[in-house]
Formats: structure tokens, C-alpha cells, sequence
């Protein structure tokens, strides 16, 4: 069986969990990674008692080892054919206030992570000649705005990344793509630290997580004759 590795899982309700449900049913066996166990146990039970198989990794993305001890257990199980990148929350500041520390934590989760997953995750696929790694984007990762300068500099980051992977390896015969999610999503996140603006926007002011899901099986689907690198999801009332 072929696995696929999604890092960046939390609760039932999120968007890496979503990703690693919809991954299962593809029928791909899930390593699902994170840095809560008890949510990774939870996503795992969801999977399995749907039917599909999944094995949780607890990881933290900014760790080199933990990173390159995730691959090596995935491709213990299976040849990873879908890598996701799904780490990094939105993380604002006032520019005058934000510390080296809040910059670096930015740096660190949303780009040196992405860096460092994506690195095992090709030395696994390209000798193979195959393979579909792909990234979670944000707004931040096509604009700047106040108050969002440290998290702008990191998702700007994986998304140039994402791109010069795409034009190195599209061609070795490995699919990169990046997926801009423009805008809050309906998940158990907003819900729990937002619950004023989540009941005001609702679902159709916020992005759906199943919606998010189809996106990125769709890129892994697609043949190889006709690849998207990027594509931007938002609601239909959402201004761009």
C-alpha cells in the first residue's frame, strides 16, 4: 500500500484531519503527524473506523530528525506517494512590537519546516520517479498586511519554495503544488478562539474544510499531462 504523509494534524474538526480522511479514502495508507498524540489517536480512530488505515507520528516540524524519522517510518510502511505540508497558524503581531523570537517561531514553523519536509519527502520520491507533494498556503502567502509582516515573510517563503520545487522536479516526474486557502476556515480552530466571528460569517463567510479537501485530491489526481502548480480557494462573498 501507498502512503501519504500529512504533517500539521490537530483536531477532528481542522484541516489536517479533514486532509488525512480524504487521503485514506483514496486509499492511501495515512501517517498522520502533529504535535498532540491524543489528537492523532482521535484521527487515526476516525480513519480506521471508516474503513481506511492510518498510523500516528507525533512531530514537530521544526525538529530535523523528528522530520527526517517521519519519512523513514512512512516509507517503512509504503512508498510515499502524497506528502501535505499543513503546518503553520496564523500568527499576527503589531510590527513594532513583534520580537525576534515571535519572527523566528514564524520562520521556523512556516518555512523551515516546509523546507525540511519537503526535502525527505523528494529524496523518497524521486528516485521513484513519482510522487505529489503539496503545501498549504494562506492570503499571506500572496500579500502583505498590516500586522501580519512575520507570518507574510514565512508563507511568502514556502510559497516561492513551492515554486522552485515545481520547476526542479515536475520534470524528475514528482507533482509540487501549492494551495492558497484566501480566508478563514470553517473549522473547530475559528470556532474555539473566534466564536463571535464564526457565528457572524457562518458557512458561507468561511471557507469549508471539505471543500479544502477535494482541492488537494484533485492536484493528486490529476495525470501527468495536465498538472496545476497553484490554486486559491475562498468563499464566494470573500473580496480579492
Amino acid at each position: 500500500m501507498q502512503t501519504a504523509v500529512i504533517i500539521g494534524v490537530g483536531p477532528l474538526q481542522g484541516l489536517g484531519a479533514v486532509l488525512s480522511r480524504a487521503a485514506a479514502q483514496q486509499g492511501l495508507h495515512v501517517v498522520v503527524a502533529g504535535r498532540s498524540a491524543d489528537k492523532l489517536e482521535a484521527v487515526v480512530a476516525a480513519i480506521e473506523s471508516d474503513g481506511g488505515a492510518a498510523t500516528a507520528v507525533a512531530c514537530d516540524t521544526t525538529d530535523e530528525q523528528q522530520v527526517v524519522s517521519l519519512l523513514e517510518a512512512a516509507e517503512a510502511i509504503g512508498p510515499v506517494d502524497l506528502a501535505i505540508y499543513n503546518a503553520g497558524n496564523n500568527m499576527p503581531s503589531m510590527f513594532l512590537d513583534t520580537s525576534v523570537e515571535h519572527f523566528e517561531k514564524c520562520y521556523r514553523v512556516g518555512l523551515l519546516g516546509g523546507f525540511m519536509f519537503s526535502r525527505e519527502a523528494l529524496r523518497k520520491m524521486v528516485p521513484r520517479g513519482s510522487g505529489c507533494l503539496l503545501f498549504t498556503g494562506a492570503s499571506a502567502s500572496m500579500r502583505g498586511k498590516p500586522g501580519f509582516a512575520a507570518f507574510t515573510a514565512a508563507k511568502g517563503g514556502l510559497r516561492n519554495l513551492a515554486q522552485s520545487l515545481a520547476r526542479e522536479f515536475n520534470p524528475q516526474g514528482v507533482h509540487v503544488g501549492h494551495v492558497v486557502i484566501d480566508g478563514g476556515i470553517y473549522g473547530e480552530k475559528i470556532e474555539s478562539n473566534f466564536p463571535e466571528w464564526y457565528e457572524k460569517l457562518g458557512s458561507e463567510g468561511l471557507i469549508g474544510l471539505e471543500g479544502i479537501a477535494e482541492a488537494f485530491i484533485y492536484l493528486y489526481r490529476q495525470p501527468r499531462n495536465a498538472w496545476s502548480h497553484e490554486l486559491d480557494l475562498r468563499t464566494h462573498v470573500e473580496n480579492f
